[in-house]
């Protein structure tokens, strides 16, 4: 059951596998926002007869493509009339929150298998984080200064080739942001879990050894998920021992970083600047700093979104179709003790 708003001819190429019946009735889903969005229009509800068609589409699925409203308390709603459901192929890289959201029993988690769409959205967001890194070493907002009142000011540019970057996790994420940061000319520290050699990193420290990394960085790109581990592991003192050419770049989740000491780097220009895609809370209060601090790079969360989205989470969901009916392991599993 395809349980997210979808493009045609992307229906049709999961129809295509082998010994696939696919439900999917787009009147019962939202309209779309823009190209690849799985949640949908605000205030969409079915009526009762759709609801009830609804329920009893749920009822004879054993696969959902996509979390149904895209939330935890709505997959949590949507299980009760899903008793022969055994995988949920989540559209979300971060679909871990979204199983931890819905508070599901010990028996559903048990049953249930969760994916989630890890490495289809590496590329992007590594190229916003090179956006944001490049403008601040450049100092656009300098540029666009000089451009606006005619001058013609010279100053010495800042470069990438020769500087280093710390890129904290070492999965799709940190390996695209990797290996963009070879091809500038980067010297490129993964920290990961331990300090096992990573093909795209020049070297690899621990986590539990990252200061060293940090204070080595001209740059430091966090990709790290959500979970109890990492909840403030770049904390103020960690952030205080940066140097003042420090980049700092979140395209993980915002729970991650101590906000309030990064802003306050940030004021005080103890820091050179951020590349944020991720925040705490989400959305942002009106009256966040981060709204108006020039020497931040900002996006509200949607840096990893693409018009090619749905086609390359597509292309995952039908490789894991065809582990599925093989009786294979699938890619991408949720890890429902850690949540990611």
């Amino acid at each position: 059951m395809i349980a997210t708003p979808l493009e045609a001819a992307l229906v049709a190429r999961i129809s295509a596998l082998s010994n696939v019946d696919v439900a999917f009735v787009p009147e019962l889903l939202p309209q779309p926002r823009y190209p690849s969005d799985h949640r949908g229009v605000d205030g969409f509800a079915r009526d009762a007869a759709g609801e009830a068609r609804w329920n009893a589409m749920l009822g004879e699925a054993e696969v959902l493509y996509g979390v149904p409203g895209d939330t935890g308390p709505s997959l949590a709603a949507a299980l009760p009339h899903a008793p022969a459901l055994r995988w949920v192929q989540a559209t979300a890289a971060g679909a871990g929150e979204q199983v931890r959201a819905a508070n599901l029993t010990p028996a559903d988690l048990a049953r249930i298998t969760f994916t989630s769409a890890a490495g289809v959205h590496g590329g992007m967001l590594a190229e916003f984080a090179f956006y944001g890194l490049l403008a601040l070493r450049k100092d656009a907002a300098r540029l666009a200064d000089i451009r606006a009142r005619r001058g013609w000011d010279h100053y010495p540019m800042g470069e990438l080739e020769g500087s280093t970057i710390a890129v904290v996790g070492m999965g799709s994420i940190g390996a695209a942001i990797a290996k963009r940061a070879r091809a500038f000319g980067m010297h490129v520290i993964g920290v990961a879990r331990t300090a096992a050699p990573q093909p795209d990193a020049d070297e690899t420290v621990a986590l539990a050894d990252a200061g060293a990394a940090y204070a080595r960085a001209d740059a430091i790109a966090v990709t790290l998920p959500g979970t109890d581990a990492t909840r403030g592991i770049i904390d103020r003192s960690a952030i205080a021992a940066w140097k003042p050419n420090t980049i700092f770049i979140n395209v993980g989740r915002g729970s991650v970083v101590d906000q309030t000491a990064l802003i306050d780097a940030l004021r005080s220009r103890a820091i050179a600047g951020a590349v944020l895609d991720v925040f705490t809370p989400e959305p942002l209060p009106a009256d966040s700093p981060v709204w108006t601090l020039p020497n931040i790079i900002f996006s509200p969360h949607t840096a990893a979104l693409s018009v090619r989205e749905n086609e390359r989470i597509v292309e995952l969901f039908c490789e894991n179709i065809r582990c599925f009916a093989a009786g294979q392991p699938l890619r991408n599993v949720v890890n429902t003790a850690e949540f990611y």
